[in-house]
């Protein structure tokens, strides 16, 4: 071991860069992240895993509301095939 050594080239941070998360600062209701505490608590998940996940099912294409227009196209096409 040297008796000193030259740390004025050094960088701070992690050695090896995440990658496929970032990391952000938002602003959640105090009850919403209680929740998702309490039921990561109970499913033995990290609630940061939860809310990701919630986050990603409200963006899958079949989490879109159905709307009135949308169902009078279903039942048109299931009419016209019957």
């Amino acid at each position: 071991m040297k008796a000193e050594y030259d740390f004025a080239k050094a960088k701070r941070g992690a050695v090896i860069e995440p990658t496929g998360k970032t990391r952000i600062t938002i602003y959640i209701d105090d009850d919403i992240l209680a929740a998702f505490r309490k039921k990561a608590e109970k499913k033995g998940l990290g609630y940061q895993t939860l809310i990701n996940a919630a986050l990603r099912k409200e963006l899958a294409p079949d989490s879109a509301p159905l709307t009135a227009e949308m169902l009078r196209k279903v039942l048109r096409e299931e009419f016209r095939a019957a």
